[in-house]
């Protein structure tokens, strides 16, 4: 059954009555690493064991930028991303809510009553650490008082990595390093972009290597400007290459706004302009620099190319995984 996406915008209009007994794991999930997908197998889980529909609530715009601790925030996974993520792990709803000062201003209490009692919640599950209501005076220690006996509730203990609790904010400082290869130990998957191809400088084409130029389909979070052995899916096939993130200081000499994407693949010479490509981010190879001129740079690019090679011939041996035809 393919999941049901509803918004919800303060004050909702649902009945109570008129929606199926549910299991709700509560979260703002960026990222939905390895502490959120416990936070959501577990209110599956109880929900088959139980014969409930099993759902999940998150919010939208991010609280932090609503209540002006953050003037913007790219996000590990954009609300498309987010509910991608969500549907794989095999749950039934997930409810948006539109995160306003109004519903930020609403008393714990309230939000028991409101959006769980009110959308017919008979169980909820969320991390150790979840706060609800004004102030994030909530917490799961106080979700008993507020439930009243009207629904049940799981708390999910932290759930650490080398020690340290598995985050977004962890995740997040690995992604600003650049440190893209930690992230499956996090994630539970190599971390990647959805864009769309878009016509950029041309300018890879002529010194041998063209790139496929990616325009951000949401509000991402880039890791740091440098040069990566990636994976892009595109056309229902994956393909191994290199990406660079960055602002091509050979050639300009300002940075200005955010980085550019580019994506040159391996054994691959088709026109992809307009098609949505996923980039999958493995490596970090090196930091973007100025080269003294076109040959230096070419001559470069050819080495992050031998050495993104040797990276996917290794991962491929570890993995045992046999690469596709196409890929070399």
């Amino acid at each position: 059954m393919d999941m049901e996406t509803i918004f919800l915008s303060h004050p909702h209009r649902f009945e109570r009555q008129a929606l199926p007994p549910t299991v709700m794991a509560l979260g703002y999930f960026d990222g939905i690493h390895l502490g959120h997908q416990k936070v959501i197998r577990t209110a599956v889980e109880i929900a088959n064991e139980r014969g409930y529909e099993s759902a999940v609530m998150t919010f939208h715009p991010h609280p932090s930028v609503v209540l002006g601790k953050q003037p913007e925030l790219r996000l590990i996974t954009p609300l498309n991303k987010k509910e991608q993520l969500v549907a794989a792990l095999g749950v039934n709803r997930l409810y948006i809510v539109e995160f306003t000062p109004a519903f930020a201003n609403l008393p714990p209490e309230q939000f028991a009553d409101q959006y769980l009692d009110g959308l017919h919640v008979k169980h909820v599950v969320a991390g150790f650490d979840f706060t609800y209501g004004r102030f994030g005076k909530g917490t799961m220690e106080t979700m008993p008082l507020h439930a009243r006996g009207r629904f049940g509730q799981t708390v999910v203990p932290k759930l650490a990595v080398d020690g340290e609790k598995v985050s977004s904010t962890r995740v997040r400082k690995l992604i600003e390093e650049g440190a893209v290869d930690q992230l499956p130990r996090l994630l539970g998957r190599f971390y990647d972009i959805e864009g769309t191809v878009v016509a950029g400088e041309q300018r890879g084409r002529t010194i041998g290597f063209p790139t496929a130029n990616i325009a951000l389909n949401g509000d991402y979070l880039l890791p740091a400007v440098g040069v990566y052995a990636v994976k892009a899916t595109v056309g229902g096939r994956t393909y191994e290459g290199v990406a660079n993130i960055g602002y091509k200081p050979t050639f300009h000499a300002a940075r200005e706004g955010l980085p550019s994407v580019e994506v040159h693949l391996f054994a691959f010479a088709r026109d992809i302009y307009g098609e949505t490509v996923t980039v999958e981010w493995h490596r970090r190879l090196r930091s973007e620099r100025k080269f003294a001129g076109v040959a230096e740079l070419a001559a470069q690019i050819a080495r992050d190319k031998e050495e993104a090679k040797q990276y996917f011939r290794r991962l491929d041996e570890k993995t045992c995984i046999l690469p596709e035809k196409e890929v070399f």
